[in-house]
């Protein structure tokens, strides 16, 4: 009895993790949609507002809504015109108090990780952390810069050390780039291998490269 329950569990718990994952997701569009319907009814005339308020009803509009703005946006902005009415988006608001210090770092992290120009999150690797001879998966954000690149002698990583089960919280370091060892499987793979707290491992074929007998004594701790 205690197998098949458990067989059974096995089968179901993934896919009720899942739907209740995307049901959060929904409510909280859902959500934001709502308030914005709320504030629109506002300022339109009285006989439109009862169905306006309507739609906040209609299940999955609020996201249909999303990602056609988000698409429009996209669009707008890939042209000249847009390009220059964001530019001055941005300086009217990194002119304004408070709200300038805010907007203008999760521009920062967000165009550094979107970017398709930029190395932040894709490429995955092994470091020895918390201490010599303890090795776990991190991913690679970058190089020093700045103040921080001048206070470093030799060629540095920045990474990004996730937590387990929860990846969304974690630690960044800075390390020599000599002692991380590159990792030929997808930040996908790795993100799964964490999270499952190294239940879930990635195909064989993209195992760790071999190191050479040289490479194997560089990483050596100490």
């Amino acid at each position: 009895m205690k197998k098949y329950l458990v067989a059974g569990l096995l089968v179901w718990l993934p896919l009720a993790i899942t739907i209740w994952v995307l049901g959060q997701i929904l409510d909280v569009v859902n959500g934001v949609f709502g308030s914005l319907l709320s504030a629109l009814a506002l300022v339109l005339p009285a006989a439109w507002r009862e169905g306006l308020l309507e739609l906040r009803h209609v299940p999955g509009l609020g996201l249909v809504i999303l990602a056609a703005a988000l698409l429009l946006t996209g669009v707008f902005v890939a042209n000249i015109f847009g390009q220059w009415l964001l530019r001055q988006w941005d300086r009217l608001l990194s002119n304004i108090p408070i709200v300038k210090s805010i907007y203008s770092s999760v521009k920062q992290v967000s165009d550094t990780l979107f970017s398709s120009s930029g190395n932040a999150f894709r490429e995955a690797v092994l470091v020895q952390y918390p201490r010599a001879g303890s090795w776990t998966i991190a991913f690679v954000t970058g190089t020093p810069s700045g103040e921080v690149a001048t206070q470093l002698d030799g060629e540095h990583t920045s990474i990004y050390v996730p937590t387990t089960p929860n990846p969304t919280s974690g630690f960044f370091l800075i390390v020599p780039s000599a002692d991380l060892r590159p990792l030929r499987m997808t930040v996908d793979e790795a993100l799964k291998y964490i999270i499952s707290m190294g239940t879930v491992a990635p195909p064989e074929q993209a195992a760790m490269p071999a190191l050479s007998p040289q490479d194997a004594n560089r990483n050596q701790p100490g």
